[in-house]
């Protein structure tokens, strides 16, 4: 069967040159590859149109301005003529064996190859960042693995028959599409060594923008309530009421210390392996880091939910249509 890689790109000109080289390592190499383009303002489309000057891909590259990320990838998808679809994104770098374990597993006969992501970090901060938020391979439960279109192939009949990637959507988008093509009873696979590697936000900043979106997406696309109600929960209740109790009482502030330690313990023990040859004062600001990320996280997820939220009650006729 042919295969189409299909991603979209904003200003990444800083990054695509990995993605494009891992692109053309792969041992099974894609029958094209067409990238849109949302109105990059940077040399992301130069450095493309050097890549289909010089031959080094089977590469298309459609200009769309003002494109968000589901309206890319279903313009790319459209585009493309391969029976098999393997999606991607800007800025990762694709192990040599990605495409071929993909495209095996749909060979094999599952309609959706979910391939895996690692962290790519290069400074401390990232390597604390992918501990603190990121699942290693060993927290995954294949069955209930949903995947993430920055690894992920699937049938283009698949596609077409959910309706693509919902557009109204600019962020969580892919879980949307992975829900639909779940429920309309296509077959998923866990291909673990089909690995994207991506470098996590270098700074607490960019961070906090990204899960603040994150949060937001959930919110307009009514994803994951329970989970957001724990967290007001644990922050607005349980925890207050935690700190007022061991002011006075040695036995609660126990009770505060250990419910700390069981929440930072997965991150902690995905982080230390991570720290080998690093100098005792490099582990200890990775340790440190560790609840700075995971509260930022948490508090720009709370303030990221209510708004999506309040879009959803705006446009609740055109999210309830588009999950339909």
């Amino acid at each position: 069967m042919s295969v189409s890689v299909i991603a979209t790109v904003l200003n990444e000109g800083s990054a695509i040159r990995r993605l494009l080289d891992s692109l053309a390592a792969q041992t099974r190499p894609p029958d094209e590859v067409v990238i849109v383009d949302g109105g990059s303002t940077d040399e992301t489309v130069m450095i493309l149109n050097e890549y289909v000057t010089e031959r080094r891909l089977p590469l298309r590259v459609l200009i769309r301005p003002g494109y968000n990320i589901s309206q890319g990838r279903n313009a790319a998808i459209a585009a493309a003529t391969g029976q098999i679809i393997a999606s991607t994104d800007a800025g990762v770098r694709l192990s040599p064996n990605w495409l071929d374990d993909l495209v095996a597993a749909i060979e094999g006969g599952a309609d959706v190859a979910s391939g895996f992501f690692q962290p790519d970090p290069q400074n401390l901060f990232e390597i604390a960042m992918g501990a603190t938020v990121l699942p290693a391979l060993a927290d995954v439960r294949p069955e209930k693995f949903l995947p993430s279109s920055r690894s992920v192939a699937f049938r283009r009949s698949a596609w077409g028959s959910v309706g693509g990637y919902p557009e109204w959507l600019d962020y969580c988008e892919d879980l949307i599409f992975d829900f639909r093509l779940r429920d309309a009873g296509y077959r998923f696979t866990f291909v673990p060594t089909a690995i994207a590697y991506f470098r996590p936000r270098s700074t607490l900043g960019a961070f906090v923008r990204q899960y603040y979106r994150y949060a937001r997406g959930d919110g307009k696309a009514d994803l994951w309530r329970w989970k957001h109600a724990i967290r007001y929960i644990t922050y607005l209740i349980a925890l207050p009421a935690l700190l007022i109790l061991s002011a006075g009482n040695p036995r609660w502030l126990l009770t505060l210390i250990l419910g700390g330690l069981g929440v930072f313990y997965t991150p902690y023990k995905r982080l230390w392996p991570m720290l080998r040859g690093r100098s005792v004062a490099e582990k200890i600001a990775a340790l440190a880091l560790v609840p700075i990320i995971r509260v930022s996280g948490d508090i720009a997820k709370m303030v990221g939910y209510p708004v999506g939220l309040w879009w959803r009650r705006q446009h609740r006729r055109t999210a309830t249509r588009s999950l339909l």
